[in-house]
């Protein structure tokens, strides 16, 4: 009888390895996005969504970050695979410049759409000017994320010192817009799509008459002590509830990013998917929609991964027009 038993439960356990056998094991990803009130997340989750349902053996998921500058790191200390990350803090963390204390090995997967430098306001904290934030209460952007990288550097070509001329907070997107709300705030910078959910959601606010900075006439000094991948772009009139005119800011292109020991055939699955599946990205932000072949293999401000570059010869295309940075970036 024992003698049995020890058979089936052998037959039964040899089914089992057997089974098992069949199953692939899922490899697991992390997708380093930003906050909830900016356009990472939403963009990131739909992503994670579409590499679970359409790269085979993987599962993807979202994570809520403090955005570029802490997802240059997470991809560093490999904590994340994939990740959102402004073109600037990308090319900075490629090149060990502060505030990153060594290179980062990073590549790119493809370049996604611009952020749009958001400076908000509202009509009667008395701001028209990057140089009116002087002795304000001015939200820099969360730690550890572009936004804040890229206040500092507006500040300064304005000619004012972000830790003396200003009250400085560190809120996120959905931080500030609440802070102006509650009157904590005169200010905020913001670096994201259009729309911004927050922006919207501040503009929409009763008793809160929303108001944006142009400040496309720093974009020289910024390519000069920074590099070329600042550019001017429009904020088209009524893209926020109560902005009945176009606005000129600063503009500095996104990249999805992974490490540049990522696996090849992964990054190539992975942009084959994004591609195929476009339009549930589009779905869940209208950002997706400059998803083009042509937009994703320029501007990117570090090299491209091998399987990026495979992925888009085959389509036709060869990666480029990388721009140029000064050394002093």
């Amino acid at each position: 009888m024992k003698s049995r038993f020890h058979v089936v439960l052998a037959f039964a356990s040899a089914l089992l390895l057997v089974g098992s056998a069949g199953v692939a094991a899922q490899e697991r990803i992390s997708i380093a996005t930003g906050g909830t009130g900016g356009v990472y997340y939403p963009y990131g989750g739909a992503l994670a969504n579409l590499i679970s349902e359409h790269v085979d053996d993987v599962e993807a998921t979202a994570e809520v970050t403090s955005a570029s500058v802490d997802n240059m790191l997470l991809i560093e200390s490999g904590d994340a695979e994939l990740a959102f990350v402004l073109g600037d803090t990308a090319f900075d963390a490629v090149e060990g410049n502060d505030p990153f204390e060594t290179a980062v090995p990073a590549m790119a997967l493809a370049t996604l759409y611009d952020n749009f430098t958001h400076i908000v306001t509202t009509d009667d904290a008395g701001i028209n000017t990057v140089a009116d934030l002087r002795d304000k209460t001015v939200s820099t952007g969360a730690a550890g994320s572009g936004t804040e990288v890229i206040a500092n550097r507006v500040l300064a070509a304005a000619g004012l010192n972000p830790d003396e001329d200003i009250q400085r907070e560190q809120l996120g997107a959905a931080e500030s817009a609440a802070a102006i709300k509650d009157g904590k705030i005169d200010a905020y910078f913001w670096s994201g799509g259009l729309p911004t959910a927050s922006v919207t959601d501040l503009g929409a606010t009763p008793n809160v008459s929303l108001k944006l900075i142009d400040h496309v006439d720093l974009v020289d000094e910024m390519q000069g002590e920074h590099g070329a991948f600042y550019n001017a772009a429009t904020i088209p009139a009524g893209t926020y509830p109560g902005q009945d005119e176009e606005l000129s800011v600063i503009v500095v292109p996104n990249v999805l990013v992974v490490s540049e020991d990522f696996d090849e055939a992964l990054a190539y699955n992975i942009l084959s998917a994004m591609f195929e599946q476009r339009d549930a990205l589009i779905a869940a932000h209208p950002e997706a929609e400059n998803l083009t072949l042509e937009n994703a293999t320029q501007g990117s401000p570090i090299p491209y991964h091998p399987g990026a570059i495979r992925y888009y010869e085959e389509q036709g295309v060869t990666p480029g027009g990388s721009p140029a940075a000064s050394p002093a970036a």
